[in-house]
Order: structure tokens, then C-alpha cells, then sequence
């Protein structure tokens, strides 16, 4: 167990957002199965607060970035800083819609074509964001999500208001197609995995972050088509399941994606103005975290060193036991008649 290894990998903005849409997913399907008579406005508070927190960051790391000047000049903070803004004018356009959801679900006073113009016009934009993350390495998950369901939003827009009276099986296609690329992509790294772990040439490390990937891979795409199939089975009536139950599958997601956030690495160390690793500016905050950080237990090396301790007490004995022959060889080689000097008379 190393705490400095376990956090030094941590990106806690994807554990933010997991964490809430976890949350979220839960007390969604508890309204909508008449658990709990919340409002909406309640069941969306995961939501508010992740937008909250995003707002909040983007706002502090503005001043900082206004305030000191010089730390513009830390390698890379001019793209740091681009994405960071980039990043909230998303989360603010969705933050429109997420709100225009809300008040439709409430009151049933929107078109949900005119709900979704916000979700579209991130989906359109994000392509461009899309290609100018790449070009500077960036990571762009939301946005690779938005893009690539532009038609599913239109759809689901379009069969919400009863423009198309498609069955909700023919309405999820873009997603049915979607989840195939995934599970390809799954197979993929499950054979690639099983490659390395019989290829004897490569080292334990590689085998065990290939394998790792593959299991983490299956445990987010598996649950998410299990949960397409039973959403679609509910809606289309062929089911009387509860929503508690659909959705359940995405509680193992969340909680596979929850835990790949502590070794996610990445993120942008200009929200909050940090500007630099989450577990160095956890341990310069609270300097006795320090002490723990660097402690690490190893089972094996424990082992090494008791094996090696044992064989240097094995040596002792046998020099010893040297030493014990030799002295008895010296005093074998003593004389027995001691040796008196002879004084000659001139």
C-alpha cells in the first residue's frame, strides 16, 4: 500500500462528476417510480452541485490567472487556461439545458424540440472542440459523447413531442450503433489483453495495466447495453420493470468509472488556480499527510529482506565456524615444549 502512488494519479474532477451522476441516476429513478415526492428541483441537486463546483473552479483559477501574472509562464498554462474555458462554456450551455429539462419536467410548459436546441448546439460545437483537443492533447470526453449522439438527441426530441410515433427500439439506433463500435472495442482489449498475459517476453507491469484496462473496459460497456436493452423493453411496455431496477446496471458503471479516477492521471491543473497535481497540493495543504505519503508496505519486499537477513545469519555461522577451525589449527601448530632462549657464555 503506497498513499503517495494512489493519489498521484487521482483526477478529481472525474470523480466529481461520476460521483454526482451516480447520485443523480438514483434519486431520478426513485421520482419517477414514486419512491420519494421530491421535486424536481431536489432530484436535480447532484446536478447543481457539479455545475456549482464547475462555475466556482473556473472562477477562482480567472483570478488567479488575472492576479499573477507570472504564472502564465509555467509551461503549458495558456492551453491550460483555453481549456479550462472552454470546458465551463460547455458545462454552462448544458447547464441551460439541464435547467429547461427541469422546468419542462415540472410544469410541462416547452416543446421538448425547443429543450434540446441547448444539447444540440454542444453536440455541433464540441466537433470543433473535439479537433482542437487533439491537436493539443487534450482529453475531451464530454465532448466526444456530445458529438457523436447528435442524431440520438434529435430523435429522442422528436418521439418525446410525437412528431415520429417510432417505437423506442427504432428511436435508440444511433445508440444501438454506438454500443456496437464499444463492445468491439471491448473485444479488442480483451484479446490484447490474453496476447500479453501468454507473451512471456513482455514484464509484469504491462500485463497487469493491459488487463486492468480490459476489466475496466468490460464493466463500463457491458452495463451500459444492458441498460439500453431494459430502458427500451420499459418504455416499449414489453416489461413492467421498476426504473430502480433499469437503471441499476449504471450503479456498476458509475462505480467502475468512480474507481478509474484514482488512476485517471490528466486534468487541469488550473481550476481552483492549483497549477499542479492534486496529491502535491493536497500534501503542501496538510503537511502531515506527508508522514502517511510516504510510507509504503510491500508484502514481497518483506520477504526479500527476511531471506536475506537468514542468509547473512547463515554466513555469520559459517564464518564462524572458520574462525573456530583456524584457531584450532593455530593451536594445533603450537609446540608443546616451550621454547627457552639459551644463553652461550663468551
Amino acid at each position: 500500500m503506497n498513499l503517495q502512488t494512489l493519489f498521484q494519479d487521482f483526477n478529481p474532477s472525474k470523480f466529481v462528476v461520476h460521483t454526482c451522476l451516480l447520485i443523480f441516476t438514483a434519486l431520478l429513478a426513485l421520482k419517477l417510480d414514486n419512491t420519494i415526492s421530491w421535486s424536481y428541483w431536489a432530484v436535480f441537486t447532484p446536478i447543481w452541485i457539479w455545475k456549482f463546483l464547475v462555475v466556482l473552479g473556473a472562477t477562482v483559477g480567472t483570478y488567479v490567472w488575472w492576479q499573477y501574472p507570472h504564472f502564465r509562464l509555467e509551461g503549458e498554462a495558456y492551453i491550460h487556461y483555453k481549456a479550462m474555458l472552454i470546458s465551463l462554456a460547455i458545462h454552462l450551455i448544458l447547464l441551460m439545458f439541464e435547467l429547461l429539462v427541469c422546468d419542462q419536467l415540472t410544469t410541462n410548459r416547452h416543446v421538448w424540440i425547443l429543450v434540446f436546441i441547448p444539447l444540440i448546439f454542444i453536440s455541433i460545437v464540441s466537433i470543433a472542440i473535439c479537433i482542437w483537443c487533439v491537436k493539443h492533447d487534450r482529453s475531451y470526453e464530454l465532448e466526444l459523447f456530445c458529438a457523436v449522439n447528435i442524431l440520438q438527441f434529435i430523435f429522442l426530441a422528436l418521439r418525446l413531442d410525437h412528431f415520429i410515433n417510432w417505437s423506442w427500439e427504432v428511436v435508440f439506433v444511433p445508440m444501438w450503433i454506438l454500443m456496437c463500435l464499444s463492445l468491439v472495442g471491448v473485444l479488442y482489449s480483451i484479446m490484447f489483453a490474453g496476447i500479453l498475459l501468454r507473451t512471456p517476453e513482455v514484464n509484469v507491469q504491462q500485463r497487469r495495466t493491459s488487463f486492468n484496462s480490459a476489466l475496466a473496459y468490460t464493466f463500463t460497456v457491458i452495463p451500459i447495453l444492458v441498460f439500453q436493452v431494459l430502458l427500451t423493453n420499459k418504455l416499449d411496455e414489453w416489461l413492467s420493470l421498476s426504473y430502480i431496477v433499469v437503471v441499476s446496471p449504471l450503479f456498476v458503471t458509475f462505480a467502475t468509472l468512480i474507481i478509474m479516477s484514482f488512476s485517471s492521471k490528466g486534468g487541469n491543473k488550473w481550476w481552483f488556480g492549483i497549477r499542479k497535481d492534486f496529491c502535491q497540493f493536497l500534501l503542501s495543504v496538510f503537511p502531515l499527510l506527508q508522514e502517511y505519503a510516504n510510507i509504503a508496505y510491500n508484502n514481497n519486499v518483506n520477504r526479500q529482506t527476511n531471506e536475506q537477513t537468514s542468509e547473512y545469519r547463515d554466513d555469520d555461522n559459517i564464518s564462524k565456524d572458520k574462525k573456530q577451525k583456524n584457531q584450532k589449527k593455530n593451536e594445533a601448530l603450537k609446540p608443546i615444549v616451550p621454547i627457552t632462549s639459551i644463553d652461550v657464555p663468551d
